[in-house]
């Protein structure tokens, strides 16, 4: 990137990165005002989506318009990370409750599938379920719904994985796996041309491909 001011944006904190194609910019949503590319591998931090844009902020304080769907989000460190780790614990227990919710879970399936309930019986027997378990060989990861945490363990023992924090609650979502490193981005379609910058909620999705704007040099539709 060429012509930025060498001033630093205090408050920058990266939360993407540029994929290794690099990527074209805008001064604002709009296929019509290009600016200066973004260099391969460039931190940036997002500001702003608008459906299928982004606004970035570099570390100099420089800020443009981008497919944010071709961003690379930087792995965030655990929740729990550099606090002491919490004692171990016997995994049985939790493993036990784990077990009993998917075997309610997987009944309460096979009654709705097998049409001996309905869709509201089938919320009622699943009411209050919540768990996650991730299995890769020797290794588990274990939600703790009544503490609010996931659990790791190598087959004897538990400890802390992530923690929610005072008045947080961690999602049951299994904890994300990071991206192969070097893997370059899908190749996906342009962005779809926003409408007034005044606009503060995203665009919503058209359930087709976005237009393709013809005439403008280098513009997303060209890529």
């Amino acid at each position: 990137m060429t012509g930025y001011d060498d001033a630093y944006a205090p408050d920058f904190r990266p939360t993407h990165v540029v994929p290794q194609e690099g990527l074209p910019a805008w001064e604002a949503p709009d296929v019509s005002r290009p600016t200066e590319p973004l260099d391969p591998f460039l931190p940036v931090q997002l500001l702003a989506r608008r459906g299928e844009w982004g606004q970035i902020l570099c570390a100099n304080g420089w800020s443009a318009w981008v497919d944010g769907r071709l961003l690379v989000a930087v792995p965030q460190a655990p929740p729990t990370g550099g606090r002491p780790l919490s004692r171990t614990e016997n995994p049985q227990p939790l493993l036990d409750r784990t077990a009993e919710a998917l075997e309610r879970y997987r009944r309460a399936a096979a009654d709705l599938a097998a049409g001996r309930t309905d869709s509201e019986g089938f919320r009622r027997a699943t009411r209050g379920l919540r768990t996650g378990v991730v299995v890769d060989g020797e290794d588990v990861w274990v939600y703790d719904d009544s503490a609010g945490r996931w659990m790791y363990g190598e087959g004897s023992r538990l400890t802390t994985y992530a923690a929610a924090g005072p008045g947080e609650r961690l999602s049951g979502a299994t904890p994300a796996a990071p991206p192969a490193p070097g893997a370059p981005p899908a190749a996906t379609p342009a962005p779809e041309r926003a409408g007034s910058e005044d606009e503060t909620r995203p665009a919503p999705s058209l359930g087709h491909e976005p237009t393709r704007v013809t005439g403008v040099p280098d513009g997303p539709g060209d890529r």
